[in-house]
């Protein structure tokens, strides 16, 4: 079966890591109720700044950062727009989504939809 896959990256100041722990626990359980398959998070653990182009070049990492890695999966990109229509017009996530009140620079935040190539 070919899944979905929205994946996030995002810098993260380290004193910030409780607060957007605390945030994406809330929006997964969001994600989640409305239909997407898995959500998950991760933070850096073994991500070095490469010499053409890393997960830490890629953000603009600050020496008081860390790069958070996260994806959603769907059915299908028709699943991944319609659960996101519901998530959006949640009221929990607009709540969440004052860009003065997140816990990263949404600025240098990337993302994107992918189908998948491969599933073992």
């Amino acid at each position: 079966m070919s899944r979905y896959v929205d994946g996030f990256v995002v810098p993260v100041p380290a004193r910030s890591v409780d607060a957007y722990r605390k945030m994406a626990r809330k929006a997964g359980k969001i994600w989640r109720e409305h239909g997407a398959l898995e959500y998950t998070e991760c933070i850096a653990d073994d991500v070095k700044p490469g010499k053409h182009t890393s997960f830490p070049q890629s953000v603009k990492l600050k020496p008081e950062e860390v790069v958070v890695f996260s994806w959603i999966t769907y059915k299908s990109r028709k699943h991944r727009d319609s659960v996101n229509a519901k998530v959006m017009s949640d009221p929990r996530l607009a709540s969440m989504m004052d860009p003065k009140a997140l816990p990263f620079d949404g600025k240098r935040m990337f993302w994107g939809g992918f189908k998948t190539l491969i599933e073992l």
